[in-house]
């Protein structure tokens, strides 16, 4: 069953007769569509994909499975009129559209939110997936192989930075899934930080968080080093934990487990290990056409581990005036257990 038929009898089971597709990463899922503006109408006789003139061709050739139209106006007055043709006056859609869109329908049509849909078939990597994400992570590592002997003192942040960006577009990536983080010394406590000109000095701590791609698909990965230098006894400690709450919570992954157990495990070492309240995010996040999508590895995560879900576990411990340790690797849920995607 393709992945239209699949998202067909969802929306069947919701009891709709026609379904709004508006994010547009969930739309390229469905449909192979690689454009930016598009909206999918589901519908239990068939799939309506309306784009506009710029990307007439582009669907041409990529979308299969749908009829694919191209008004000369606008989408929603095109969505609306076919709607009114078929006398469907309830309309499901996704509670990620933008406020204009629901806003444009509410005044013609009855509406009913849906929340993850499409994300829930999404969350399970099938054969395909799981090739291209292992492509995204052996770039991504490649990438940081052939420039990590820059990783040293007089280094800058953005220097490295700008040297791993443009390796892993040597290495096939057409997009990168965010901003490369560099950070260093005591700026190495900010999770998110920017690369900026701060230079590496002995003894710094240093977070680099980078991503592959390949055919859409992400992969996510952190390392943490520490520059050689003195008095570094504090930050090796808190390395260490890091890396033993990383490997103790991928130890746990299996199917049937629930996220928010996972997460329990890396977070009650590092609470033990007297870290807790450097720990403040969640342990991982899942990896796929988005660099953040189900499923959620956090103390509030409700959802039950299955074959094929790809996440990180990704644990930090962020010290104030110290400096900072994260270290994210990326798993696959198998049938007994799990693997690991990243191997630096």
């Amino acid at each position: 069953m393709d992945r239209l038929e699949l998202i067909r009898d969802a929306v069947l089971k919701k009891r709709f007769r026609a379904f709004l597709v508006s994010n547009i990463t969930n739309i390229h899922y469905l449909t192979g569509f690689s454009g930016s503006s598009a909206l999918l109408l589901i519908t239990a006789g068939g799939a309506y994909f309306f784009t506009d003139f710029r990307y007439r061709e582009q669907s041409l050739q990529e979308v299969k499975g749908c009829e694919i139209v191209v008004p000369k106006g606008s989408l929603m007055a095109c969505v609306k009129r076919v709607l009114r043709r078929m006398g469907i006056g309830l309309l499901g859609f996704e509670l990620s559209a933008p406020f204009l869109l629901y806003h444009s329908l509410k005044r013609s049509l009855r509406l009913r939110p849906v929340d993850g849909l499409v994300e829930s078939l999404r969350v399970k990597k099938d054969r395909y997936e799981l090739s291209r994400i292992r492509e995204a992570v052996r770039r991504a590592e490649a990438a940081f192989t052939a420039v990590k002997g820059h990783l040293k003192k007089g280094t800058s942040e953005v220097s490295f930075a700008r040297r791993l960006e443009l390796r892993l577009k040597r290495e096939g990536c057409v997009r990168l899934p965010f901003d490369i983080i560099v950070a260093s010394g005591e700026r190495s406590a900010l999770p998110h930080a920017r690369a900026t000109q701060r230079r590496l000095h002995g003894g710094d701590l240093v977070i680099i968080d980078w991503g592959g791609e390949a055919d859409g698909y992400f992969s996510d990965m952190t390392r943490s080093f520490i520059v050689k230098g003195e008095d570094i006894g504090a930050k090796v400690a808190i390395y260490n934990t890091v890396r033993r709450a990383n490997r103790k919570a991928i130890k746990e992954v299996a199917p049937g487990r629930k996220t928010r157990d996972i997460d329990r495990v890396a977070r009650d070492f590092i609470s033990r290990s007297g870290y807790g309240r450097y720990f403040g995010h969640g342990t991982g996040h899942g990896v796929g056409l988005d660099i953040h999508e189900p499923p959620r590895i956090s103390w509030i995560g409700e959802e039950t581990l299955e074959k094929g879900m790809v996440f990180t576990i990704e644990p930090g411990i962020y010290v104030p005036g110290l400096g900072g340790v994260r270290i994210e690797d990326m798993v696959v849920v198998t049938g007994k257990g799990r693997k690991v995607m990243t191997g630096l």
